[in-house]
């Protein structure tokens, strides 16, 4: 182009824009397109807003303009409508008598401006379809390698990833809910967005910072911002904490558990550091002949593990670090370790003897490294008996021999005690733990029998029966034998009896055995009563009279019942018309020639049979219905036969 060229065109844009700013008619700009906002998935409603009446949309075309250009999409004539072959060919249809178009199935594709025209084609009406899509959750991914204090640039904390958002959202970064903006040399950040094939964004931002020994507890954590068609939004991710390494300017000793410690605890000491990581630790203890610091043998983890703890580990002790970054080596200062203890309890006389009547004193020591306080335990029973090192025991009785206590303890330190057990001797014949006892057996079964004694010197204990022994201690003065046996005739017949005995007498306990088919029959006649002392006096009856009692009861029973059958028989007579029996005066029953040897009765009262009280029994009472022989009619002719010299009965022998 020559240069009249270039001026006539300079004339022509001058003109132009002289005319545009005059306002020149039919060369006014288009208006804003109208607004219509709907989320992914959701319908958009797109109305045809024409300013002339509603009968003239009967023809209408729309159209989309994506990228600057315009595509046909739907067509009404006549009120009808019909798609345009398409990527909206399904998914438009009319609405409000033709006014409205609706299009459904909203993707991030429908972003975009659509036009309706009418029959006129100057008259057009825009419309702005804003599309939206909250983001997913966002997910914060932290630098697990860690950064260095010592680093001169920027490194990775943190990334943030918002996926399947649209629009694409804004990040912000915070650290301990500080936002955090570029800084030169210090923040940057860095962001990048994939669009996916469904037209929706994934957001992926990347926080690089310097840090300091102070960020070793700070908090990050990323904020995604987004627009919804109800207004804004945002998503926070979780709150990370980035691994941040420093030198250690500072090394001590830490024990647990901590307080006042004592023999048999488990003592851990550890060393620490505020450096990031720990620097390596060795743990040295003072040689208390030497004086010189010896390094002890600590786990894997760099803890010396005192379990359980000594006298012998009191002392003192400190930490040595090596950082392995700087080759820094750093000591803690020195820290007492003191392990209280209570040992070497000890009683004198160690083993106390003494006679019956007599007095005994008793001595106990110990060794501790703090003030102890001594109290005296009776072994059994556990009873408080004393404080002080010293015990008296006067008039001793043989009840107060066996074992005593002494218990040395440290009030300072809950928990610190140590004791130790004697025990106290009463010379004295053999005393069973009881005199007699009686066991409820089976025939031919396997019994265990127990026999306990108690003397000094310690008895010995031997049986009446055969079987298999054993003896189990119980005190030194104690002891208990155990017998284990064959349930026989003979051995119930006889029982058993076992003796103890010393240099200084004898004493017996019996065993009788009854059969456990005996108990329900004796069981309501006779109690058993505890086994009597052997050492003691006893006013408890013997088993043997209740049994008595039992053997009286079932004789009168089985007088009764042959009286009553006695009777019987005379009534039988009586009827049979061989009783030839008055109402007074003497009569003689005859008997058949066979049997004119036995004995017959008559009578000489002038009552009836008839008119005598029925049978009684031992106790008094009236015999149960069932117990009358021959019913109510045979029962009051019987009479009591005790009485029979009183009703005037003799026996006569023919």
């Amino acid at each position: 182009m020559g240069r009249s060229g270039l001026i006539c065109a300079f004339l022509l844009a001058v003109c132009c824009c002289s005319r545009r700013a005059a306002g020149v008619p039919g060369e006014a700009e288009q208006p804003e397109p109208e607004l219509v906002e709907v989320e992914v998935g959701h319908t958009a409603l797109l109305k045809c807003g024409l300013s002339h009446a509603q009968g003239n949309l009967s023809h209408v075309d729309w159209f989309s303009v994506h990228k600057e250009k315009r595509m046909p999409i739907f067509r009404v004539r006549q009120g009808q409508g019909q798609s345009e072959p398409g990527e909206y060919q399904n998914r438009l249809s009319l609405q409000d008598k033709g006014t409205t178009l609706v299009l459904t199935g909203i993707t991030p594709h429908d972003d975009r401006i659509f036009t309706c025209q009418g029959k006129r084609r100057a008259q057009e009406h825009r419309i702005r379809l804003r599309v939206y899509k909250a983001p997913e959750e966002p997910s914060i991914q932290v630098n697990t390698l860690g950064i260095s204090v010592n680093s001169k640039e920027p490194v990775e904390v943190a990334t943030c990833v918002g996926r399947n958002g649209y629009p694409v959202p804004q990040v912000t970064w915070y650290k301990n809910g500080q936002s955090l903006k570029e800084e030169k040399n210090r923040v940057h950040i860095q962001s990048s967005q994939t669009e996916e094939s469904s037209g929706l964004f994934t957001l992926r931002s990347v926080l690089q910072a310097q840090v300091s020994k102070e960020d070793k507890d700070a908090q990050f954590y990323c904020e995604l911002s987004y627009r919804l068609p109800s207004g804004n939004h945002m998503k926070e991710s979780k709150e990370v904490t980035v691994p941040v390494f420093y030198p250690a300017e500072r090394v001590w000793l830490e024990v647990e558990p901590e307080g006042m410690l004592k023999e048999g605890d488990r003592v851990e000491i550890r060393c620490l550091a505020d450096g990031n990581p720990q620097p390596h630790f060795s743990i040295i203890k003072q040689n208390l002949n030497t004086r010189e610091m010896e390094e002890e043998r600590t786990d894997d983890n760099g803890v010396l593990v005192l379990d359980p703890a000594q006298k012998e580990h009191s002392g003192r002790y400190e930490c040595q670090g090596l950082d392995l970054e700087t080759t820094t080596s750093l000591q803690s200062d020195q820290q007492e370790l003191v392990v209280n203890y209570v040992s070497d309890v000890r009683v004198s006389p160690a083993a106390p003897e003494s006679q019956e009547g007599s007095s005994l004193t008793l001595n106990c020591e110990a060794e501790s490294n703090q003030d102890l306080q001594f109290q005296w335990l009776r072994e059994k029973t556990g009873k408080l008996l004393a404080k002080g090192q010293v015990l008296q025991l006067h008039n001793l009785k043989r009840e107060e021999g066996g074992g005593y206590r002494c218990l040395a303890s440290v009030p300072s330190v809950p928990g610190l005690n140590r004791s130790q057990l004697v025990n106290v001797a009463i010379f004295g014949p053999p005393w069973m733990a009881s005199r007699e006892k009686k066991m409820w057996v089976k025939e031919n079964s396997v019994l265990n029998l127990s026999c306990e004694a108690s003397g000094h010197p310690r008895p010995s204990i031997v049986w009446s029966v055969h079987g298999m022994a054993s003896e189990q201690d119980q005190e030194p003065q104690n002891v208990l034998s155990v017998l284990n046996v064959l349930v026989t005739p003979e051995l119930l017949e006889t029982g058993a009896e076992c003796v103890a005995s010393n240099s200084l007498g004898r004493n017996t306990t019996i065993i009788f055995l009854e059969l456990d088919s005996n108990r329900t029959t004796n069981l309501s006649t006779s109690t058993i009563s505890p086994p009597a002392r052997a050492n003691g006096t006893s006013t408890e009856k013997k088993l043997t009279e209740p049994e008595s009692k039992g053997v009286v009861i079932v004789a009168v029973t089985v007088c009764v019942l042959v009286l009553a059958l006695l009777g019987a028989v005379l009534y039988f007579f009586h009827k049979k018309g061989k009783l030839p029996c008055g109402r007074s005066g003497k009569q003689e029953i005859t008997l058949p020639p066979s049997r004119k040897s036995e004995f017959v009765v008559e009578v000489k009262s002038d009552k009836l049979p008839e008119e005598m009280g029925l049978l009684q029994g031992s106790s008094g009472d009236k015999r149960a219905p069932g117990d009358q022989v021959g019913g109510s009619s045979r029962g009051q002719s019987l009479t009591v036969f005790r009485d029979w010299e009183q009703q005037g009965l003799t026996v006569a022998e023919h």
